[in-house]
């Protein structure tokens, strides 16, 4: 497989004071407060293992110890019952590996071992939350939900809690559990397993690929093969819009399944099907001014969104999984613009689509004017975007840095710290946003400098490439150690500075502002973004305002509101019939608001 640059292990970053890290202790806080016993207890009632004091309820969801138990799609008569536990396993490896939480590690490591319990009692090889005959109605044309895409949470939190938590307990799990899938795909001709994956199935097809990566087996190999998804790849390759109105968290995780593929078959083909997906998922479609492409689950038509704003925009599952995508060919290929991406939507969506303060999730992201974002609850709603939730709020360590060829590079800026070896020498990398309070995109006016500290244990000569974010109102300044630099190369959406690091300062100046993203179908109406961030109107309804979109400071202006010594910056608009107040869409938690606004032009 041909690579441009590889992720750093999740355990070599660590995030800094700042806006991320906030939203990421809200998070790991979220995993530790769920009881170990009510995560399993789905998979403990598949195996007959259900404790009986949870069969004691009262009419408040309580047992009579006083445990709450996990209702929504957790409860269990739900059809896809068992499907956050997977989505936990993963995040809690990966807040490990960045923290070396030890109360999250022991907690994953004993779930684990009752999965295995589990297994054992269900015969040595299933491990399930729901019954395998769920699989066989599917098969069978009667569709119980999405019984593949179930089952696949809870293998993918498998592979990663040994991928990246280190527990050998979950690899030998995970093989016993695709002992079964090999035995029971094994009866279906080409067609009839073309058709059973004609209903979701989540992202067996990466779990497959993770797992032959780990062990070479050919039973792994074979399940590849049997999980591939031809009547969705062949025509992509074809060039054909397979995505417009469909179900689109149904196909992203089979691009994944592609992806991962390529990386450990190496086989072109499979690098091809991602490219293409991409191309008709994004280049070709356009997006939001998020970054988001979906209205009610499915994929936009191209470039035409502004008849799709409503209350149901941007399912945060697509957000997550769309970003991984992207990391994925980021990886292969190195293009900022990919990275420009992943940008948006973490502002955008994964931050915009989490409450600051209970740390829960928004399903969409409504971008109707005058709507509010509906907040799940700790143990009550449990949507699927529930569980990419605290995957996404685990990893904002993983779009940071990479290792190119001789070369580290920085694709987000946000506060945090990333300890690598290179040529052999330890080297710490510290980036700080130290003028503003919180370390986040939103400077109100001014110009952002970022600081990175280049350390290393012997002087070592290396690249440092840096992102050139598209939303720059001129051309980006560099010092290094207080002397400007003049070395550095500028490529599209890059800068990159060769030198021999020991201990040295960079700090880059990014003049930003703010501009106007218009709707791609009714250029009349458009949204404000301050930097990456989407600015929201804080009103219960729909509002013209007047002035020129290309000057956007000719309509909103910034305010400073002083709090407890801290001033975070907000916008008002300025010569308006009626004045609106602005924040960032993800401070927005219970106001309604609205995005979009058509605006009266010169002349108009």
């Amino acid at each position: 497989m041909n690579a441009r640059c590889r992720a750093f292990p999740p355990d070599s970053v660590s995030l800094l004071p700042g806006l991320f890290q906030r939203r990421f202790e809200v998070n790991r806080q979220y995993l530790l407060s769920l009881r170990s016993e009510n995560l399993l207890q789905n998979h403990y009632l598949e195996a007959g293992l259900l404790p009986s004091r949870h069969l004691r309820s009262t009419r408040h969801g309580q047992s009579d110890t006083g445990d709450a138990y996990h209702w929504g799609w957790e409860s269990p008569t739900s059809l896809v019952r068992g499907h956050f536990l997977g989505h936990w396993l993963s995040a809690a490896a990966r807040v490990y590996a960045a923290t070396g939480d030890q109360r999250l590690k022991t907690k994953a490591d004993r779930i684990v071992s009752e999965l295995a319990a589990c297994q054992r009692k269900n015969g040595g090889e299933w491990v399930g939350s729901i019954p395998e005959k769920y699989l066989d109605w599917a098969a069978a044309g009667r569709s119980p939900w999405a019984p593949h895409y179930v089952v696949h949470k809870t293998l993918m939190g498998l592979v990663d809690l040994y991928t990246v938590g280190g527990s050998k307990e979950a690899l030998d799990v995970l093989v016993r559990a695709a002992r079964w899938f090999h035995r029971w795909t094994a009866k279906f001709s080409r067609e009839e397993m073309d058709n059973l994956l004609d209903v979701e199935t989540g992202g067996m097809l990466e779990v497959w690929a993770d797992l032959y990566g780990i062990t070479g087996e050919k039973e792994h190999l074979d399940l590849i093969e049997r999980y591939t998804r031809s009547r969705l790849f062949d025509p992509l390759l074809r060039g054909e819009d397979v995505l417009t109105d469909r179900h689109a968290n149904t196909t992203i995780p089979e691009a994944h399944g592609a992806a991962r593929a390529y990386e450990v078959t190496g086989k072109e083909r499979w690098r091809r099907i991602v490219e293409a997906y991409w191309k008709c998922a994004v280049t070709d479609r356009g997006s939001f001014c998020t970054g988001g492409q979906t209205s009610n689950e499915v994929w936009c038509p191209p470039f035409a969104y502004a008849s799709r704003r409503g209350d149901t925009n941007q399912e945060h599952c697509t957000v997550y999984n769309m970003i991984r995508l992207a990391d994925y060919l980021f990886r292969w290929t190195g293009n900022p613009g990919l990275a420009d991406y992943i940008e948006a939507n973490l502002y955008n969506g994964i931050l915009a689509q989490q409450n600051p303060n209970t740390g829960m999730v928004a399903y969409y992201l409504p971008l109707r004017s005058g709507l509010r974002k509906a907040w799940g609850s700790a143990t009550y709603d449990f949507w699927c975007c529930h569980g990419t939730l605290v995957q996404a709020q685990a990893q904002h360590g993983a779009w940071i840095y990479y290792e190119g060829d001789g070369a580290i590079e920085v694709m987000q800026y946000i506060p945090s710290r990333l300890v690598a070896a290179v040529k052999g020498r330890e080297v710490r990398i510290e980036q700080t946003w130290p003028h503003v309070s919180g370390g986040h995109a939103g400077l109100g006016g001014q110009t952002p400098r970022v600081r990175i500290r280049v350390s290393a244990s012997r002087p070592v000569e290396f690249g440092l490439e840096l992102r050139l974010p598209p939303w720059l109102s001129g051309p980006a300044r560099i010092r290094i150690n207080d002397e400007p630099e003049t070395s550095a190369e500028a490529a599209k959406g890059s800068w990159s500075i060769a030198r021999t690091w020991s201990d040295d300062h960079v700090e880059i100046a990014f003049p930003g502002g703010l501009r106007a993203c218009r709707i791609p179908d009714e250029p009349g109406t458009v949204a404000f973004l301050e930097g990456p961030a989407v600015l929201a109107g804080l009103c219960g309804e729909e509002r013209e305002l007047a002035g020129d979109p290309a000057s956007a400071d000719s309509i909103l202006a910034p305010e400073d509101v002083p709090r407890l010594g801290v001033a975070p910056y907000g916008y008002r608009t300025i010569g308006q019939r009626s004045g609106v107040r602005f924040k960032r869409l993800y401070e927005i938690t219970d106001e309604p608001y609205a995005v979009y606004f058509p605006v009266r032009e010169p002349g108009g």
